[in-house]
This record gives structure tokens, sequence and C-alpha cells, in this order.
């Protein structure tokens, strides 16, 4: 059924969903286009709303063929709207739940056209913030990339910053995907350009090994990992590449290279990734946790097997979300900032975790038995032992003086002077 949008566009169906809105499929003035409905409750908040209109000039003018352009904002009543170009493709989360991990040649020539588009959006001064798989949509309408692989085009610009308003969030507050957060967004620090690199290598990552380095388990657990834990490395991954990723996941955002360094450092790598498979990763989840730490205990998920936790790292979530969708891939989740004690104590947990050897379930039954075992030895000795002092003091008690003494059978006193 066809909806109109303010006085210049018809809506007709819609052609995806995401925690911000819907896009449906539309029709303008110079033909078909897309248009971002944003939700009701969005639409509803003057301040947002103010920012929105406030934005519309910024986000017009970026123009780059590595960029979803924005060619009109709509407010219209309750409608809240982002008219945009209408791409003819897939986004990439979609991909990546179809056909699997890329091969690194596509994968760097995807990631290598999102930076392109980075670079552009950086040189004007704006941040996207919420660089994901759902918002890299592949463009199948254009001639391929190296290799076959298919042109990207980064969308949603702007939109992180547009729902982060004052009054939706505090300073306590986080605005964001968690499994693409950067650590000073974590810690508290003004998005730069940098947190855009970090969520891209992190999409990287993900396309090569089919799971984010940092994600899986309670969102605590996973913003906790991005500031105190180092990057994980993927069995069979080019070194060329592991090098990108590793100083784009750099803590420090000074140490992360720029979005235009990004995209040339990873065409460099394109002859050398030619003919290469997709990385055989052998499982889309974490190893077992047999042990968790007290700081992830509460954050783990317990399997089916009695006392098995594990911490999952696979198969992302799609972009339709479900009724109760994964809080820790929810766009523009509100999380509540870690303290920097507590930070502190999860590195030290993490830091006794993998300096202790694993334990596996049998084993550590199997030990318990035998703490309690002990546990009871000790007690008896310690019984035992106490007894026997109760004992030896009692037994050396001295002896009274007078007649209670010569009862007990020593001799006897003389009752007056002798005769």
């Amino acid at each position: 059924m066809a909806r109109k949008i303010g006085s210049r566009y018809t809506v007709h169906q819609v052609i995806g969903r995401g925690s911000a809105g819907t896009v449906w499929l539309g029709e303008g003035p110079d033909g078909p286009v897309a248009v971002k409905l944003l939700r009701e409750d969005l639409a509803s908040d003057q301040v947002l709303v103010g920012r929105f209109v406030q934005e519309r000039a910024a986000l017009t003018s970026l123009d780059h063929p590595r960029v979803v352009g924005v060619h009109d904002m709509v407010v219209d009543g309750s409608d809240l709207a982002l008219v945009m170009d209408l791409v003819q493709g897939t986004d990439l989360r979609t991909r990546l739940e179809r056909e699997g991990v890329l091969p690194p040649l596509a994968a760097a020539s995807v990631i290598a056209d999102v930076a392109d588009g980075l670079a552009a959006a950086h040189a004007a001064g704006i941040v996207h913030r919420d660089v994901k798989p759902e918002n890299v949509l592949l463009d199948l309408a254009a001639p391929p990339g190296p290799g076959g692989a298919p042109r990207a085009k980064l969308t949603d610009f702007g939109i992180a910053r547009l729902v982060d308003a004052p009054r939706r969030t505090r300073a306590t507050r986080i605005i964001g995907t968690p499994d693409y957060l950067a650590p000073e967004i974590i810690e508290g620090l003004e998005p730069r350009a940098a947190v855009d690199i970090y969520a891209l290598a992190t999409v990287l990552y993900e396309l090569l090994a089919g799971f984010t380095p940092f994600g899986g388990g309670h969102t605590g657990a996973v913003l906790r990992r991005h500031v105190t834990e180092s990057v994980p490395p993927v069995p069979g991954m080019p070194d060329g590449l592991w090098r990108i990723i590793s100083e784009c996941l750099a803590k420090a955002p000074a140490s992360r290279l720029r979005a235009a360094e990004l995209a040339s450092r990873l065409r460099e790598q394109l002859p050398v990734l030619a003919g290469l498979p997709p990385l055989a990763v052998p499982a889309q989840r974490g190893p077992v946790e047999d042990v968790p730490t007290p700081g992830e205990a509460v954050y783990a998920e317990v399997d089916a097997g009695t006392g098995t936790h594990r911490r999952r790292r696979g198969p992302a979530v799609p972009l339709v979300p479900a009724p109760s969708p994964d809080s820790t891939r929810d766009t523009h989740t509100s999380l509540r900032r870690p303290s920097p004690q507590e930070l502190a104590s999860y590195a030290a947990e993490s830091r006794a975790q993998r300096s202790a050897a694993p334990v596996t379930s049998h084993r550590r039954r199997r030990l318990v038995r035998r703490r309690r075992m002990l546990a009871v030895l000790i007690a008896t000795v310690l019984l035992l032992a106490g007894a026997a002092a109760a004992y030896s003091a009692f037994a050396a008690e001295p002896p009274a003086a007078g007649p209670a003494h010569a009862a007990a059978g020593g001799p006897a006193a003389p009752l007056g002077p002798p005769v």
C-alpha cells in the first residue's frame, strides 16, 4: 500500500529493517529512491528533530561514489525520514549469512571501498560512529571490483550522531553497536575519526573469520574485552592483512591508520591475495571456558551441558532482527559505561585466567571431591589434636596441698610436734 512521505515522495514496500527504523522502496521526482523512516519515538523528540534539521546540509553535501548519498531529509508530522540513493544489491550482513566468510581478496577490496568513503567523510568533518556490516551495501548493479568482488558503499551516515541527542543520553551512557565500539568510546572520550577505523578493521576481521574479535556474551563482557584484551590471531590469515588489522585495532587512537592510508595499504595487498581461498576457521565461536572468572561468570551463557560455559562468537544476527534482538549488536544501544575500577578488575581477572591451566569439567568435579575429602581430613586431625592437647593439660595439673594430698597416697603430715 502506497504511503506519502512529505509532499514529494511515495513509499511502497519495506525493503529493510534496523533498530533505528525501516527502509522503504520509494519514488521521488527524479525516480526510485530508498526512504529510511526513523522510529516514531525518535520523531517525537523535539531535540532530535532540531538536530536532524541542523545536520541536513552536512549530510546532503557528502557526495562520493563509495557513500550512499542522502538527497533529502523530511520532517512531516510523525514522519522523520532520510531520502537516499537506491542501491541494487544487498547489505554485507546478509551476504555473510548466506554465503559465509569472504575470500581474502574480496574482503580486502570491499573494506578498501568503505575506507575510501570514510576518507571523504572524515575530510568533511563527519564521523560515521556506527560502521558495521549492516551499514555496508554491496552494489551488484555496478561493474565488479578486483577479483570480481562487488563494489561497496557505506550508508547511514549521521544516524548515530542524530540519535545521540543531549536529552536522550547522559555522559555515563554509550551510543553504538557493542561489537564494533572503539575503546576510547567506552572510556568516555569524544568520538573522532579513529573510531570508524577501529570499527572497519573489526568488520574486516569478521569478513575473514566469521566472528568479531571481541564480541560474544553479555554486553559488559564485550566492552571489557575492547578495553583490556589484545586482538586474537586467526589461523591462516595472510601476514599483510594481519598487520593492517592489528594496527587499526590498536587501543590508542593515534596509533591507527587513517582512512586513506587503510584503503591504500589494502589495495597494495590485492596482488598477494589473488586466488587465496576463504580461511578455514574451525568453528564460528570461541573456546569453551570451563572456569569463568568471577567478573565473567555473570556474563557467561550456560550451554546444555551442566557446568559448561561458552563465550559465543558465532554467526552475527540478521539485518531484520527477531522479536528479541541480540543486545550486543543492537544499533544505538544505550549502555552503562563501566567505571575504571571495574575495567581494571576485569583486566586482572583476564590475566589470571589466561595464566591458569585449563581445567575440564570432569577434572573440576574430581578436584572438588578431593578438596572436600581434604577438608574433612584436616578437620578430623585438628579435632584429635585438640582432644590430645586438652588431655595433656589435665594430666599435668599441679597437686593440691594438705589432707587432699594425703588422701591421694602421699606421706601424711604430722599432727603436732614430736614427743
